[in-house]
């Protein structure tokens, strides 16, 4: 951990104040956490972005890891919502989002001399993360990535550091529950929030509300699916998922899937480009 610490020190030399854009996942917070013992926990800050995408849940648990690590919140208002590119919905909605999240915190009247965000080094192999594309155009660091940290090892931090949320499920926005091409709108984002939301407090942890129109298509563990198709649960999820504006509520036997939307159009368009 003292190792990490020093190499992620070297990485930052030189920087006096540092923004780190904040979900409060397991990969943001584990920088957060490990910059705030590189510089102090006074010479760095959190940003938070925060639109329809981020459920209120998140919101909360963000600024409890925050919290718990002595370092401040500034929430930043993103309006990506107003971006035709981000509400088409195409596989660089990602990029939308993150670019629109970047601008906005170079245009805070806080000064910083960096910012950081945490994609580690998992990610930057896989083909479905333009908002990549994002932090490179606006020069924002990646210390995880650089410091070769894969998500068993950003798990593995988590834990060492007890952080609140080293076992917590991988929780992509909210848009990322509606399929490609299928306009994202503020409803839509409402309905998942809350359907998922009802499903958590009926025990589940890990889990996704796809949208589909008027199917909730429920993405689970498999060691869960027939739990959640059982009585007296099953009359439970179902009334959850209507209640929050779908008709129908469809649990896929495939079970969780992270990336059910994008990797395929990535993979496609990968396939067609190499046979061009």
């Amino acid at each position: 951990m003292n190792d990490v610490t020093t190499r992620l020190g070297d990485l930052l030399t030189g920087v006096d104040r540092l923004g780190v854009a904040f979900s409060g996942g397991v990969d943001s917070s584990v920088l957060l956490a490990l910059a705030a013992r590189a510089l102090g926990p006074d010479r760095v800050v959190a940003l938070l972005g925060v639109s329809p995408s981020l459920a209120a849940g998140e919101r909360a648990a963000a600024h409890a890891v925050a919290g718990d690590l002595g370092v401040p919140v500034i929430e930043v208002t993103t309006r990506e919502m107003d971006r035709p590119g981000y509400r088409a919905n195409g596989p660089d909605r990602c990029f939308h989002c993150k670019d629109e999240l970047f601008a906005t915190i170079g245009d805070l009247p806080e000064e910083f001399d960096a910012i950081a965000y945490g994609e580690n080094a998992d990610d930057t192999r896989r083909p479905d993360r333009p908002g990549s594309r994002a932090a490179t155009a606006h020069r924002v660091m990646r210390p995880l990535a650089d410091l070769g940290l894969t998500k068993a090892d950003v798990r593995r931090i988590a834990r060492e550091l007890g952080l609140a949320c080293a076992d917590k499920p991988a929780s992509p926005c909210l848009a990322s529950r509606i399929p490609h091409f299928t306009d994202v709108t503020a409803d839509k984002l409402d309905q998942v929030e809350r359907a998922e939301a009802a499903l958590r407090r009926l025990g589940f942890t890990d889990l996704r509300v796809r949208h589909h129109g008027p199917v909730a298509r429920i993405e689970l563990p498999a060691g869960e699916l027939v739990h959640a198709v059982t009585e007296p649960l099953r009359t439970a999820v179902h009334a959850a998922v209507t209640a929050a504006g779908f008709r129908f509520a469809a649990v896929d036997l495939a079970g969780i899937q992270s990336g059910a939307f994008t990797l395929p159009l990535v993979a496609s368009s990968s396939v067609e480009v190499a046979g061009a």
